[in-house]
Order: C-alpha cells, then sequence, then structure tokens
C-alpha cells in the first residue's frame, strides 16, 4: 500500500485528533494554524482516505469491572487461508477479545482478551478458546498492570 502524503498541517491534525477526538474544528484549525473551513475540508479528506477510520472514547476496564486483562498465544491445527480465515470470523463475535493479531511464528495468533474476574476468563478458555475448531493449544499471559498504552501511531510534525 502506498503511503499517504501529509504535509506538515495534515500531521497535526493528526497528531491532535488522535489525542483528543473530541477536539472542536475550531480549536483543530487553531491548533493548525488554519481557519476552521478548510481545516474540516482536510479532516473530511483524510477520512475518505482512510487514514482517519473513526472516533472513540477511550473507556477504563477496571472502572467497568474488567480487572482481568489477558494475552493468549493461540496456535492452529492449521495454517490454511480457509482456516486462518475461520479462526478469526470465529473470534470477531466474541466480545472479550478485544484484539487478534495473526502472526509469523511459534504462535498463529496473540489475542488480547478481558474478562472481569479470572474464573470468568478460565471458563471462556475452557468452554470457547480452547474448544473452538482448529485450535491445537492456547499460552496465556495475565496482565499485572499497564505501563504504557498510547492509541495509534507517533505523527512526526517537523
Amino acid at each position: 500500500m502506498a503511503r499517504a502524503k501529509l504535509d506538515r498541517i495534515d500531521r497535526r491534525i493528526l497528531s491532535d485528533l488522535q489525542a483528543n477526538g473530541r477536539m472542536t474544528n475550531v480549536e483543530l484549525a487553531e491548533r493548525a494554524g488554519i481557519s476552521a473551513p478548510p481545516c474540516l475540508r482536510r479532516v473530511r479528506a483524510l477520512e475518505r482516505a482512510g487514514i482517519i477510520r473513526g472516533y472513540h472514547a477511550d473507556l477504563s476496564p477496571e472502572q467497568l469491572g474488567y480487572s482481568v486483562s489477558v494475552f493468549a498465544l493461540v496456535g492452529l491445527n492449521s495454517q490454511a487461508e480457509a482456516d486462518l480465515k475461520s479462526f478469526e470470523e470465529l473470534v470477531s463475535g466474541w466480545n472479550e477479545i478485544r484484539e487478534c493479531h495473526m502472526l509469523a511464528g511459534e504462535a498463529d495468533f496473540l489475542l488480547k482478551i478481558v474478562a472481569e474476574t479470572w474464573d470468568e476468563y478460565q471458563k471462556f478458555l475452557t468452554t470457547r478458546l480452547t474448544s473452538a475448531p482448529n485450535v491445537s493449544h492456547v499460552k496465556s499471559m495475565m496482565v499485572f498492570r499497564n505501563a504504557k498504552q498510547l492509541p495509534g501511531v507517533p505523527i512526526y510534525i517537523d
């Protein structure tokens, strides 16, 4: 995929929106050094180009009762494309799985899973994940604390 050609103003807009998606267009324009109408046109163009994929609220899992976060390495019996797609479709329907990454190497997928309690995670693991079609093994790694979590990608403004 070709890398998008972005000028300094586009990068500033992206950096600011990534840090605060609720920023008003007027504030965003001020920070970018342009007026509001061209700023809004740039934001819309970045959205149409697929560079801005959406907006969301950053929720606290702990405040909502999710005290357990686990990264799970999943190995499959078959790495045929149809089997990989089938696994991806299956886990996309499980709300506990917040991220799913296909890997090269020892495991086939890395999943980020949240649960209210360790017992709830074990129940999910034994009744759904390990019993899923084509799953050969799962290695769980429980998160004790999160030292850094930044959304998106680094944006260098100059």
